[in-house]
């Protein structure tokens, strides 16, 4: 496994796109071993990762974000976590687990210790590759839920939030946020360019907000491309870039994060094709 990660590295053209394309193989195998323990009979695939795996957006994610589909069940982290710790060892990944279960999120850093070194990635042996696992033990109310079979260095069964809950979830993150994060603004446009995607889940979206002590308007099917654009207007844009510009496939993508470009998108309408409501 080691050496097809090494030959996964050789594709990439600068050290940035080499750790990614490892912490992306490292994501799926992390994937793969709580899919073994059976964690989508309760959890759901969400966030910007689930859009990698799923869609094939064209960036690179660092987190693995989950949802428990019934709050109130056991979510079963820590275990899980332990599992997927027992698994890679026995393959001779240097992993160590550090879980925090106590608050509603529940997170855990899952580090891989020397590996870059060992990759030839970096000059340093105590360099240390992280992926951030969390799940929301008590997530909004409203979200749809789909399954999808997905192919990603290992084959997949997830189960996940659908197009229009993704979506919610990230106006959701862009709304509540008090930062500029840059990947946030091109998942949305990547959105937004897809005249096929659906509207957001604004159920799910509404829900959201409220528990985050939102204390705007109801979001609407008349208005939440208005509020949009209002908080496109507070963001710091040079900073959202330099956040983005690490995780593009394409270097030349950095040029569609501008306050204009989704402006305009904003203010595109998909047409309603006949027979479509």
């Amino acid at each position: 496994m080691k050496e097809y990660l090494r030959q996964l590295a050789a594709q990439a053209d600068n050290d940035l796109a080499r750790g990614c394309l490892v912490r992306e193989y490292l994501q799926a195998r992390v994937l793969e071993s709580l899919q073994d323990e059976g964690v989508f009979l309760r959890w759901a695939f969400v966030g910007g990762t689930a859009l990698r795996f799923l869609f094939s957006i064209p960036r690179f994610s660092e987190d693995l974000d989950f949802s428990l589909m019934a709050p109130g069940d056991d979510a079963g982290f820590t275990s899980a976590l332990t599992k997927v710790k027992r698994a890679l060892e026995r393959e001779g990944y240097p992993i160590d687990i550090k879980v925090s279960e106590h608050r509603t999120v529940a997170s855990a850093w899952v580090r891989f210790s020397g590996l870059p070194h060992e990759l030839g990635l970096s000059p340093h042996a105590s360099q240390t590759l992280s992926i951030k696992v969390e799940l929301d033990k008590n997530p909004p109310p409203g979200a749809r839920i789909e399954t999808s079979v997905v192919r990603r260095h290992v084959t997949l069964n997830l189960c996940h939030y659908d197009k229009a809950s993704l979506f919610a979830g990230k106006l959701h993150a862009i709304f509540s946020r008090p930062w500029s994060k840059g990947r946030d603004l091109y998942d949305l446009v990547w959105y937004l360019a897809d005249r096929t995607w659906p509207a957001p889940n604004l159920s799910l979206l509404n829900a959201a907000l409220m528990q985050t002590g939102w204390t705007g308007p109801v979001m609407t099917a008349a208005n939440w491309r208005g509020e949009l654009r209002r908080r496109m207007k507070t963001l710091d844009w040079d900073r959202a870039r330099a956040d983005a510009r690490p995780f593009l496939e394409r270097e030349r993508d950095i040029d569609l994060l501008t306050k204009e470009t989704l402006a305009g998108l904003l203010r595109s309408r998909p047409k309603l094709r006949a027979g479509k409501r």
